[in-house]
């Protein structure tokens, strides 16, 4: 990221714009943090930036405001969540559309000179992920178009939106599709965490409480590959300054089972095994999911490099600090 710029970051106040506003602090930008969630609700909270809490960008008001004198934009925002929550609150996602929209018409009135968007594997023709262990998704494998419900669609239409902006107006647009993205300060409970954090949670829990059993939903077999948010916002920052405004794949390709998941997270946690109750009823999604990442390491020549186990480790010690300390993170505020 280059030094000396004037930064807008909406969405903040949630798991991964918080790691992205300490990055491009650390490297010397000034930042402007805007969110929807009131100022005890946002994951990480830094004294040196212009802080927007409670401020809805779907009003494009708010969009017009924010971005006055800014040189670079990052969309980190959208109603989201895990499995749970996206499949049981597909209106919502969507209206995610408005933010991107407006935002959009607001940078290309106050001349920003460049727009990234947040999109997600959920953009995938589901087809493609009918199986366990699939080959991993290329870009292209987008269209013809049938993505999860919803959020997926909220994401590919937005992708779209970005695409023509840049065509009429000259906006210049960087697109990367999140495959599972994890790490510590993020949500691990209250029914928006997604299946690493809620695994590790259910894990310390069941330890504390002498338990041997933790219930998982599905039959534990379905893939995917999950991918450390360092890594993600390391790849995130190279996309943005790259030449490169067709949508990417930030992802891991290490792709595992759930119940495999558990297993490392078992070993983690001091080789306890625990008994599986598997929750058939559950939202699953798709039955396999993974990134092919041939275009970012030709497009940037970048590669993540930590392993699902180590990423793990870091991730279930901060849930298990949390939990010992506060029980849950509903409320948490970091200040840094």
């Amino acid at each position: 990221m280059n030094k000396n710029k004037k930064v807008l970051i909406v969405g903040a106040g949630g798991f991964i714009g918080g790691h992205l506003v300490k990055k491009i602090l650390d490297n010397g930008n000034s930042v402007i943090a805007v969110d929807i969630k009131p100022k005890e609700y946002w994951f990480q909270d830094f004294d040196n930036v212009e802080n927007h809490y409670s401020t809805d960008m779907k009003d494009i008001s708010n969009c017009r405001k924010v971005t006055e004198g800014v040189d670079y934009v990052f969309n980190m925002a959208c109603n989201m969540g895990g499995m749970g929550f996206i499949e049981n609150n597909k209106a919502e996602c969507m209206q995610s559309v408005l933010i991107n929209t407006n935002l959009l018409i607001a940078c290309n009135e106050n001349k920003v000179q460049r727009y990234f968007f947040s999109s997600s594997a959920c953009a995938y023709n589901k087809t493609k992920q009918q199986d366990v262990f699939i080959e991993g998704l290329k870009e292209e494998d987008a269209y013809p178009a049938d993505p999860e419900d919803g959020y997926g669609w909220e994401k590919l239409f937005s992708e779209r939106m970005c695409r023509h902006f840049m065509e009429d107006y000259g906006l210049e647009v960087r697109v990367a599709r999140y495959h599972n993205i994890y790490g510590p300060y993020g949500t691990y409970d209250g029914g928006r965490e997604k299946a690493p954090a809620a695994l590790c949670r259910k894990v310390i829990q069941a330890r504390k409480d002498d338990n041997d059993t933790i219930d998982v939903w599905g039959d534990g077999e379905q893939t995917r590959t999950f991918l450390y948010v360092d890594e993600c916002v390391e790849g995130t920052l190279r996309l943005f300054e790259s030449d490169y405004s067709e949508p990417v794949n930030i992802g891991s390709d290490e792709q595992v089972s759930i119940n495999q998941m558990i297993g490392i997270i078992e070993g983690i946690s001091g080789d306890e095994k625990f008994k599986k109750n598997y929750q058939l009823d559950k939202p699953k999604g798709v039955r396999g999911r993974s990134s092919n990442n041939d275009l970012v390491k030709k497009v940037l020549n970048w590669s993540y490099k930590m392993s699902l186990k180590d990423g793990l480790t870091k991730t279930y010690k901060w849930i298990e600090s949390e939990m010992s300390q506060k029980g849950s993170n509903l409320s948490r505020f970091t200040k840094s």
